[in-house]
């Protein structure tokens, strides 16, 4: 059997392009698609229409009409029908990847925080036709649902749980406010990382920690031996009443950069760090606590007495890897690895700005830290393996 160009499209399509040239070539291509989606059909029934053949492999059963986008505009299409049968253009499944590929430009003008209306308009500049507001939505709406769902996702056991903040600016009731961005990330017993979950709320800062703490115990975290940070604000109660049996490791990094606050004098901000150093590199933590007592004294004889006030109560936080295995220690001593995912958000929000409202905040840092998480699942481990012995 052999299957001919419909002599009824052949003719429309040239005269088609005799009377309108250039602009009817969408109508043009529309003829051509659904001429090539009958000639489909016939292939796989086995026989021309209204022919009789022991060789039939169904019967047709009209057409369904469809709309398409594309980069000439809207399609209308004929989608042929076989009785009883799960037959599907295949050509037309190549064609919707222009639609897939607008939804894909709806979500990402979406992540970053453009408003439906301005979706359709720049999709009407580009494409050549309109999208309605609600089919932006509709699209946008299922990619809020991914998000959520992996927000929300079940968690299991880490043995360690690193927390960050940073802080977006947004737009609320016609004032810029600073919105508080949480991050978690957690290393299991295999050494492997893994962001836990994020969280952007306007609300003061114990509630929104205490929030999203909850929320990962909630979500299944379990069997976290330390959790280190630095010293947020709102942290430290709101950890005490979710996690108030676990032990915490304060960032020794942002110690040392606090400490430069207390120095009196230029010159001896030096001399002042490479002590610290000197505390935090100890082998244990009864020489630690014996270098802390000697440089406490040491400024307090030099008059730094704000100096070694800060240092007695705030030096012993950064301490507390001194009970976890040597070699875990300077992966575990700063919360360089969550700062290192805030770097990642802020390179991508810096070019927002200012944000419409919270949900597109979160909807772009979620979608950030999404790719991240992607990554990290075929990396290395994070942790270095520890002998029996250790």
């Amino acid at each position: 059997m052999t299957c001919k160009i419909n002599d009824i499209a052949d003719r429309n399509v040239f005269e088609i392009i005799s009377d309108y040239g250039m602009d009817g070539l969408p109508k043009v291509v529309e003829i051509l698609f659904n001429e090539a989606m009958r000639l489909e059909r016939t292939r796989y029934l086995g026989v021309e229409d209204y022919e009789r053949s022991e060789g039939r492999k169904g019967y047709a059963n009209g057409y369904k009409p469809k709309t398409i986008k594309s980069r000439m505009g809207e399609l209308e299409l004929q989608i042929p029908q076989v009785r009883d049968s799960g037959f599907y253009p295949d050509c037309l499944e190549k064609g919707l990847r222009s639609e897939r590929a607008l939804k894909a430009a709806y979500a990402e003008m979406y992540i970053h925080g453009v408003s439906t209306r301005e979706v359709s308009a720049v999709i009407e500049k580009m494409g050549g036709f309109k999208v309605s507001s609600s089919s932006v939505s509709r699209a946008t709406a299922q990619l809020d649902d991914e998000l959520s769902k992996w927000r929300s996702r079940k968690l299991g056991e880490y043995e360690y749980l690193f927390l960050d903040a940073r802080y977006e600016t947004v737009r609320q009731v016609g004032v810029s406010a600073d919105m508080g961005v949480l991050l978690a990330v957690g290393i299991d017993k295999e050494g492997k990382k893994t962001i836990l979950g994020i969280s952007t709320k306007l609300s003061e800062a114990e509630v929104h920690w205490r929030s999203f703490l909850k929320s990962l115990s909630e979500r299944g975290l379990h069997g976290v031996k330390l959790i280190i940070s630095d010293d947020h604000t709102g942290l430290k109660a709101a950890r005490k009443t979710v996690f108030p049996s676990i032990p915490w490791q304060r960032c020794q990094f942002h110690l040392q950069q606090n400490a430069g606050h207390y120095v009196p004098t230029k010159e001896m901000k030096k001399e002042v760090a490479a002590d610290i150093r000197h505390i935090f590199r100890a082998p244990d933590m009864e020489e630690a606590e014996r270098l802390l007592l000697k440089y406490i004294k040491k400024y307090e004889s030099k008059k730094a007495d704000s100096l070694a006030k800060w240092m007695d109560e705030n030096i012993r936080e950064g301490l507390t890897i001194m009970a976890f295995p040597e070699k875990l220690r300077k992966f575990l001593r700063t919360n360089n690895l969550a700062e290192r995912l805030s770097k990642e958000i802020k390179k991508r929000t810096k070019k927002v700005g200012i944000f419409p409202n919270e949900a597109s905040c979160l909807r772009l840092a979620t979608a950030v830290v999404v790719e991240i998480s992607d990554r990290w699942a075929n990396s290395k481990r994070h942790l270095p393996k520890l002998d029996d012995a250790e």
